[in-house]
């Protein structure tokens, strides 16, 4: 049986190829094992990368002459050592020009990385095919370049180790004096979750929270199908319904749908004052609930105060983000699909670089962008009525840390903190903005992929026109990825910051925009070196790696810590705690 590996001519994968272009293959065939059957049924590893490269096809046809010649050697001198001990010279004679033909022969290929150009250096994606996985290797020789360039796990311990959090644990558990939902419910609250996915979910947690501070009935919620990616997926698109449910019964009472006698019922519609304590809700909210017996919560976002609420409050909030909110079978098979291609090579980077269109419009931010492309910001801010910030000062909101870093600013950052060329990242964003951004990064690190570069055509069909389901997969891989870094502070950033650090502190790198862009200037300035400049980008990131750290409450909650984005304290107790465990 033989194994087909399609590549493509190009070794940068495209950021998106439209569902009906399929490049022409091109085929390396290999022997498939066991182990592989079963994926050769499902279909090939649709990543498009490198064919192998000129020299490398060269280096095998000089290794297999060197491998003829030695042979043939090897035979004659065992001839004549038969005919008497006086040969054994010969013998040793021809053992010893072996040795030395092979060390300038492992001293060619150690070379050839170097040597060739980027185009003309195997991908990512090829590294991925050849390392210890399902997949069949290609080549022998493909696995030594993959050890030459991922190199030695030991010199990257320091890049890719969690910080140390031994003394802290979970603590999320009901408490021995737990009571379940009063058998007699308040009313019914109807949500309708507002934003992106991240900030719905962070909402429909807290909803959960007010359901039970309330003693209301929460019918599952309803997703926001209005906002700027018009996506029209509902709440069992994404999460298991039955699953949310039952993982929260000893909690909150959750229904789908309102009971037959209530159907005819006008519900009352409010949007909760934001950052509310427990006592707006047990004595505001449940007033109008009693009255109405359906009340509409039109909006769900920061709608509950990040501190001063009751631990049972703040445990439950994580038991609904962290257990109950539990990704449909289809989005989660997709996720783990892309993390076993991800990790087939050794550790890899998730980054959230948070360049698309309207969060540059938004922010007004457009350093590296032509002068249309800024114009054309403009004009989408000033058309998205709800946006009450319009003139805005892009590179001075870029001084002060406000703008999401560009890609090259990017990739300068993490190649300063360290990481290596053929470092493996994932893209955790939609489309980047701006007409060759994405090249900057990728010329330092061309090992970049996202879901559309690393899925099959049949895994995204289901998934292409939803933003919101192709978001649940990023957000997955991203939860898994050994490193995790944001360039804005958004949603999705402050959702998986405090995800990982409740799932054992992954290390989570924060970007210090403020300090980090004058480096940046003065570098790209030739007023600083490169190895200055990487210190000083090393020693400002030391501590920022997503380590224990209290959230700390500040004078107005919008500017304070975000409680999901550090569940701690709440849900993190330090080991010698008495509070208890999931």
């Amino acid at each position: 049986m033989r194994f087909h590996w399609r590549c493509g001519a190009n070794p940068d994968p495209p950021d998106a190829l439209p569902a009906h272009q399929d490049p022409a293959p091109q085929v390396i065939s290999a022997p498939i094992n066991r182990r592989s059957r079963k994926f050769e049924k499902e279909g090939p590893f649709a990543v498009v990368h490198g064919a192998l490269p000129a020299h490398a096809k060269k280096f095998q046809q000089f290794r297999h002459t060197l491998q003829d010649f030695v042979e043939f050697v090897l035979f004659r001198a065992m001839l004549h050592t038969k005919k008497g001990a006086r040969n054994w010279g010969v013998f040793l004679s021809a053992l010893a020009t072996i040795f030395l033909v092979t060390l300038k022969l492992v001293s060619i290929g150690r070379s050839l990385p170097t040597q060739a150009g980027f185009r003309d250096r195997p991908s990512s994606a090829m590294l991925r095919a050849v390392s210890e996985s399902e997949f069949a290797i290609v080549d022998p020789t493909q696995k030594k370049l993959l050890s030459s360039w991922v190199g030695r796990q030991e010199d990257y311990d320091e890049l890719w180790a969690r910080p140390r959090s031994d003394r802290y644990r979970q603590c999320i558990a009901r408490s021995r004096h737990h009571r379940g939902p009063e058998a007699v419910t308040n009313g019914y609250l109807l949500v309708t979750a507002n934003g992106g996915l991240n900030q719905m979910r962070t909402g429909i947690c807290d909803m959960v929270a007010v359901a039970r501070l309330m003693n209301a009935t929460l019918v599952v919620p309803v997703l926001d199908k209005t906002s700027f990616w018009n996506d029209p997926s509902d709440f069992k698109d994404i999460f298991d319904v039955n699953y949310f449910i039952h993982a929260l019964e000893k909690d909150v009472s959750i229904v789908e749908a309102l009971p037959p006698s209530l159907r005819d019922v006008v519900p009352f519609r409010k949007a909760p004052v934001s950052w509310s304590n427990e006592s707006y809700y047990r004595n505001n909210m449940t007033v109008l609930l009693k009255e109405h017996k359906v009340l509409h919560l039109t909006h769900a976002d920061s709608r509950l105060a990040n501190n001063g609420l009751p631990d049972e409050i703040q445990r439950l909030r994580c038991r609904a983000n962290y257990h109950a909110l539990k990704f449909t079978e289809p989005l989660q098979r997709v996720a783990d699909a892309l993390i076993k291609r991800m990790q087939s090579t050794g550790p890899f980077i998730a980054l959230h670089l948070r360049y698309e269109k309207d969060m540059l419009s938004f922010t007004g931010c457009t350093h590296g962008l032509s002068t249309e492309e800024a114009r054309e910001l403009k004009r989408m801010r000033y058309d998205v009525r709800h946006w009450k910030e319009k003139e805005i000062d892009g590179e001075e909101k870029r001084r002060q840390g406000g703008c999401p870093l560009t890609p090259y600013e990017t990739g300068l950052f993490l190649k300063a903190l360290g990481y290596p060329e053929p470092t493996a990242i994932y893209i955790v964003a939609g489309e980047t903005y701006g007409n060759g951004s994405m090249a900057s990064l990728k010329k330092i690190f061309p090992g970049v992929y996202s879901h559309s570069t690393l899925a099959t055509y049949e895994e995204l069909s289901t998934l292409a026109r939803y933003q919101n389901r192709l978001s649940a997969v990023d957000y997955a891989v991203a939860l898994e990825s050994d490193v995790f870094v944001f360039t804005h502070d958004g949603n999705m950033a402050k959702a998986l910051q405090g995800h990982r650090r409740y799932d054992g502190f992954r290390k989570t790198i924060s970007p210090d925009r403020r300090k980090l862009i004058p480096l940046i200037d003065s570098y790209g300035a030739g007023n600083m070196s490169w190895d200055e400049f990487a210190s000083q980008v090393k020693m400002l990131h030391e501590v920022r790696t997503g380590g224990p750290a209290l959230r700390v409450p500040g004078p107005v909650p919008k500017h304070e810590d975000y409680f999901f984005a550090n569940p701690f304290p709440g849900c993190i107790c330090g080991r010698n705690s008495s509070a208890r465990e999931v």
